[in-house]
């Protein structure tokens, strides 16, 4: 085990920041043709004409294509789950969302297709839109359906409970539409190859499920399409998924038997790249007078965009989690996702944890408002306790492990909480800047859907190296330092030794996906297991080359030693020349007898890791701006193989947790455009607006996979929104402000609760 727990460099970065390493936009294909898209100007619309003609005459343009000009693109729609309303590869009838896709323009240079596609002659009768999924007076997008695409509830209505309780606090908040903006956006480029083979190489996370719907809507064979990650500029969960644009790009690769790419510009993204969160949502928590918590409702509407692609099942993520860390013993959960003339929403990084821990934890912050309990000791009269687990919640999820006291003590000593509340005391008696601190607490899911398995193989080579194929795809993660870490741990072998495959169908047979914190959590259990596996077929195979028992083999260091009951013992020297130390390495034995492999499937179930994250903030109430002073972090991974890799993770998370609670917001005009079309109308953090930031952590370790370990780095984007809302709030000393806590929202909460008109 001597490289788990060891912060080593990432082997990987040397190319990235070198600008060695290729990405989709960077791969030569002679002959590559570039795709552009003429997309709807208007969110909502009746077609009655997409004319190409004019584009076809620019200079450099191979071809251009509405719906109707190929009836196979007209006869495609995106592969969905069953009763879903189509999605078209490009629209037909109607535009649903702003930027839909109407016609296709492929050229030898990207600027060329974009001056075709500005060709290109829409005729478009403007429909009324909504991107509010509670709207009364919605338009409906589907002419034989309505707009509500999917509805489940989890737990038991506990309507009894909130009657007769003590206490009962309601609310309502909003999760706001985010844009992912990862670094570098989609990017697809497809090589039609002989006997009608395509080779794909793709900005994604989960090549073999990209590559089962390419064959799905291509009605072609799996294994005729190779798919191939190269170097991705991250992801976040909105490359998870099949687009259109993949579609279509495959379906013109294969019809002009030429390369084709589509690389997505910042512009493209903003207008129709998929959207994150959209949540509106209304709880209600019933207490006895003591504080503890006796039933909890929370009702979901999502605007889950035009299409209910992936969309439609981040709510339900919510659903499931929404019972947080508390033993309340009633919890109900109703979720309704509703079609808008938005673009599709999607995973993003937490996916459907954040909207969960956001409305539980805000809420529990109003209880103790309301019963004039200190935030932190109400948390603790309702966690969880260790004897409790394996812990059955009331929305159908076992947590299999956690402390989730330990992490809030160690929180609030790293944070000096009392000596906070005793300098927010002084403020208030003698004044100056408000001061508020905030907590959030939380529990999410790591693994992905409950069972989905993952495979790993090592195979040991010749001269001594091993192979470590995985099912997992890395956007930026370190997956090539860290699977390394784990297999030469169990082989007990240099890392070096080890090189790491992964994001290539026609390397890795079977793979899932890597979102949902699940790569170390599956694939690394998978290699684990694929490791053990390997020793007991070297040491067969060792005993039977040298005729004797296996029991009589024993593995040590990428050496097989002969000796009875342990003690070990030199080769037989009928054997092989074993070299100036006891034992066969792996490497000959692979040399003297051909290949040697181990390959692993594992389904272990979901993990649950846990956290407390606490803010601490200064609020300036005349002018609405919020300083944060502090942030601190104790999140319970299990066993990290690489620290380094893993605050990595928090840090990131944290600022796009950070850039929720205070900048972000994909806003939609009343025209029903979004009103970002560049990086300077949506507002990112900066390094510069990264507060201290304190990263501790306890250690409970998976109890289901050899490792132990669980997911990591989504955890920023669950704990920080609500504790920094609380923060705020608690500064104000007032209930509730929407996010993004902009310095307008912030003056108007602070001039309402003074009183100022």
């Amino acid at each position: 085990m001597r490289y788990i727990g060891l912060p080593l460099p990432r082997r990987e970065d040397r190319e990235l920041v070198t600008g060695q390493a290729r990405r989709v936009a960077d791969l030569e294909i002679p002959g590559t043709l570039e795709l552009a898209f003429a997309r709807s100007p208007v969110p909502h619309a009746l077609i009655h004409g997409v004319d190409v003609r004019a584009a076809r005459k620019e200079e450099g343009v191979a071809g251009a294509w509405s719906a109707a000009d190929l009836p196979y693109l007209a006869a495609r729609t995106m592969p969905g789950e069953e009763g879903a309303p189509p999605w078209p590869l490009l629209a037909t009838d109607r535009v649903r969302y702003p930027g839909e896709a109407l016609a296709v323009v492929a050229a030898g240079t990207r600027a060329r297709a974009e001056d075709g596609a500005e060709s290109v002659r829409l005729d478009l009768e403007p429909r009324p839109c909504t991107d509010d999924p509670l709207a009364a007076d919605a338009p409906r997008l589907f002419d034989d359906r309505d707009n509500v695409a999917a509805e489940r509830t989890f737990g038991e209505p506990a309507d009894d409970v909130f009657a007769t309780a003590p206490v009962v606090v309601e609310a309502a908040y909003r999760e706001q539409l985010l844009l992912p903006t990862s670094l570098e956006p989609r990017a697809i480029l497809v090589e039609p190859g002989r006997a009608g083979r395509l080779t794909v190489w793709v900005s994604h996370q989960a090549q073999h499920r990209l590559r089962n719907s390419l064959a799905k809507a291509l009605g072609l064979d799996r294994e005729r399409i190779r798919v191939i990650v190269p170097a991705t500029g991250g992801a976040f969960g909105a490359k998870s998924q099949t687009y259109p644009e993949y579609v279509v790009a495959a379906l013109l690769a294969v019809h002009l038997g030429r390369p084709v790419r589509w690389c997505e510009d910042r512009a493209e993204a903003m207008l129709a790249g998929p959207r994150g969160r959209g949540q509106n949502q209304r709880v209600r928590l019933a207490a006895d007078t003591d504080g503890t918590f006796l039933a909890y409702e929370l009702l979901i509407d999502a605007g889950i965009g035009a299409y209910p692609h992936t969309g439609a099942y981040v709510p339900m993520l919510t659903g499931a989690m929404s019972t947080g860390a508390y033993r309340t013993p009633r919890v109900h959960t109703r979720i309704r996702c509703v079609l808008t003339t938005t673009a599709p929403t999607t995973s993003y990084r937490g996916a459907g944890r954040p909207e969960a821990t956001y409305a539980l934890e805000r809420t529990v912050d109003r209880l103790a408002r309301r019963l004039g309990l200190d935030p932190a000791e109400l948390r603790r009269r309702n966690f969880i306790r260790p004897g409790q687990y394996p812990y059955l919640t009331p929305t159908g999820r076992t947590y299999d492990s956690g402390d989730y006291a330990a992490a809030l003590e160690k929180a609030l000593a790293a944070v000096g909480y009392r000596e906070i509340r005793a300098e927010q005391a002084r403020r208030r008696a003698e004044g100056g800047p408000p001061l508020g601190v905030g907590i959030a607490s939380y529990v999410e899911r790591s693994g992905g859907p409950p069972d989905t398995a993952e495979f790993g193989s090592v195979e040991a080579c010749a001269d001594g190296t091993f192979l470590a194929r995985v099912g997992c795809t890395s956007t930026g993660q370190g997956h090539f330092t860290v699977f390394a870490q784990v297999v030469a741990s169990v082989l007990d072998v240099d890392i070096d030794r080890v090189r790491v495959i992964e994001g290539d169908t026609g390397e890795v047979p079977y793979g899932y996906a890597t979102f949902g914190s699940r790569s170390l959590q599956v694939g690394g259990a998978a290699l684990w297991r694929a490791a053990e596996s390997l020793v007991a077929a070297a040491r067969r195979r060792c005993a039977g080359l040298l005729g004797v028992g296996e029991e009589e083999v024993s593995y040590d260091s990428g050496r097989l030693v002969v000796g009875l009951q342990g003690s070990p013992g030199e080769v037989p020297e009928a054997g092989l020349n074993a070299g100036p130390l006891p034992g066969l390495p792996l490497g000959e034995l692979v040399a003297r007898t051909g290949p040697l492999r181990a390959d692993e499937i594992v389904h272990p179930p979901q993990a649950f890791p846990y956290g407390t994250h606490i803010a601490v903030v200064e609020v300036d109430p005349d002018l609405g701006s919020v300083h944060v002073r502090r942030l601190v972090a104790v999140d319970d991974y299990g066993v990290v193989v690489n620290p380094m890799i893993v605050s990595g993770q928090g840090y990131g998370s944290i600022a796009q947790g950070l850039g929720q609670a205070l900048y972000e917001e994909a806003v939609i005009g009343a025209d029903g455009l979004p009103y970002a079309s560049t990086l300077l109308d949506y507002l990112l953090p900066t390094a510069a607006d990264m507060p201290p930031v304190t990263l501790l952590e306890t250690i409970t370790p998976n109890p289901n996979t050899p490792l132990g370990a669980k997911g990591a780095g989504e955890a920023g984007c669950i704990g920080i929104p609500p504790a920094v809302v609380n923060a705020v709030c608690d500064a104000l000393d007032v209930d509730h402000i929407d996010m993004p806590l902009t310095p307008a929202a912030v003056w108007a909460a602070a001039a309402a609760r003074r009183g100022t008109p």
